[in-house]
């Protein structure tokens, strides 16, 4: 069941690079930086992920970030989700993320999936949200 929301996260794509075009197919490596909350609290994201453009016009994207607390506290995730690219050049993702925490305020995030939708504008800016799944 699709719980609360968790957090909000704003941000831009730092950088792109291809890694292969092997047999017609395109897989792509994207890095972003954001800042929003998780949880209530104050964070900064860095992430990069790879995404294979599909035949049929879809695209397959999985990745590992960490978020990290002023105080230097970390979080690491691992995630992979599916999206849709627009003639205008937004991007749009839905997905799963697998956090491994070991700051106090975010330990119940180890025992969960959580979904996000990700956003991204034809400028790379991004936007992401979370939601818990219990």
């Amino acid at each position: 069941m699709l719980g609360e929301k968790i957090g909000e996260m704003s941000g831009k794509i730092t950088s792109q690079r291809v890694l292969s075009v092997a047999d017609g197919g395109l897989k792509m490596e994207s890095s972003f930086q954001a800042t929003g909350t998780l949880l209530g609290t104050k964070v900064k994201e860095i992430g990069t992920y790879s995404t294979v453009f599909r035949a049929d016009g879809t695209q397959y994207g999985q990745g590992e970030g960490v978020m990290m607390l002023s105080d230097g506290k970390t979080a690491t995730w691992t995630g992979h989700g599916v999206g849709t690219t627009n003639k205008d050049g937004t991007a749009s993702y839905r997905g799963s993320i697998y956090y491994q925490s070991t700051p106090q305020e975010w330990s119940r995030l180890n025992k969960v999936a959580v979904l996000f939708e990700y956003e991204i504008d034809a400028e790379g800016d991004t936007h992401s949200q979370y939601w818990e799944w219990k």
